[in-house]
């Protein structure tokens, strides 16, 4: 079947949008849904260790968001803001610039003293390729005159940068977190250990498929831009262990899918690699390796929201959305969870 765009619609009245994050972390709500019996529960994330038994692996994504927003002047005195996407080499990045028309090739922008940039291309898709001239470690210089890409629909200012960061994170290069990871503490972590749950860190840079809309009205044709990931000899022999013993494989978050997913062969059997994935998952998909999934509530017709539809079941998602729309919870990167299993 082709599916539409359309077809992964939902109302959401604007009011549900979180604008800040649950305090404590995992005092955010859980909408649970069992996917066999189609059961919904309402619990606290804290309870996902209800949920869990010992031997289920549990997949996080330990990438880290840079703060990747910049304000450049071009040599005119123009506003351009910058949005650090993917690093290409050392100075390189694809980036995404606001407005375009003052980024063609050749454009020299200066974000402070210590920093400018030269814009060398226009990827087919209208990012643009640029060369950073600095002077000292681009990582400090950033962590100085950068702020955090918050999505567009967060209105209000962050206080605390760190609330935008997993607990877990440590490999700088996302341009986005990957949010289901936001609800856990050190301490729900450590008591989640303690049941003979495995936590295995695999790495993916969240980039612009973040920030993209889907905007072909047939889904097969929209484009997913690649993102960088790493599976290590470790987490590929923890994953492989655990489905070779029939034990479950819970991923924390759409990210940390389409890493296992894209690394899995038939047989569900990972391997160690690193490279670029431009997974995009749809129903129907079957699943070789995710057994059951922790994610956010994700926007209207989103890549995201068709990812976790290919887990339940499109009509089942709309109505668990549906459900959570008439139970008041908090939606987006800063709401509230589900568990899907």
């Amino acid at each position: 079947m082709q599916y539409k765009k359309s077809d992964f619609y939902y109302e959401l009245p604007e009011e549900l949008i979180a604008q800040t994050p649950a305090e404590p972390r995992d005092s955010s709500r859980l909408l649970v849904y069992n996917i066999q019996t189609k059961e919904i529960e309402h619990r606290i994330f804290r309870d996902i260790t209800d949920y869990l038994k010992s031997g289920d692996v549990l997949v996080v994504n330990n990438t880290k968001v840079l703060p990747a927003r910049l304000y450049a002047k071009t040599e005119h005195g123009g506003d351009v803001e910058v949005l650090l996407l993917k690093r290409m080499d050392k100075d390189r990045w694809e980036v995404l610039v606001k407005p375009g028309r003052k980024c063609q090739p050749g454009r020299h922008l200066v974000v402070s003293d210590g920093l400018s940039l030269t814009v060398e291309a226009v990827t087919p898709t209208g990012e643009r390729v640029v060369r950073f001239e600095y002077e000292g470690v681009f990582e400090e210089i950033l962590e100085r005159l950068g702020t955090m890409p918050l999505p567009p629909y967060i209105k209000k200012k962050l206080e605390d940068q760190s609330r935008y960061q997993t607990v877990y994170a440590k490999v700088d290069g996302s341009a986005a977190a990957p949010t289901a990871g936001l609800h856990f503490t050190p301490e729900l972590l450590d008591k989640i250990r303690s049941m003979g749950v495995q936590i295995v860190e695999v790495l993916l840079h969240v980039g612009l498929g973040t920030f993209r809309p889907v905007k072909e009205d047939i889904i097969t044709d929209h484009q997913m831009h690649s993102e960088y990931y790493e599976v290590s000899a470790e987490a590929a022999e923890a994953i492989n262990a655990a489905k070779r013993e029939g034990r479950r494989v819970i991923a924390v978050g759409t990210t940390s899918v389409r890493t296992l997913e894209s690394v899995a062969d038939e047989n569900g059997c990972m391997h160690a690699c690193k490279g670029d994935t431009s997974i995009f998952i749809y129903p129907p998909y079957k699943f070789k390796c995710v057994d059951a999934l922790i994610t956010n509530f994700h926007l209207p017709e989103s890549t995201l929201i068709m990812l976790v539809a290919a887990l339940t079941g499109r009509e089942e998602i709309l109505h668990v959305y549906n459900v959570a729309v008439q139970e008041r919870y908090r939606f987006f990167s800063f709401g509230d969870a589900c568990f899907f299993y």
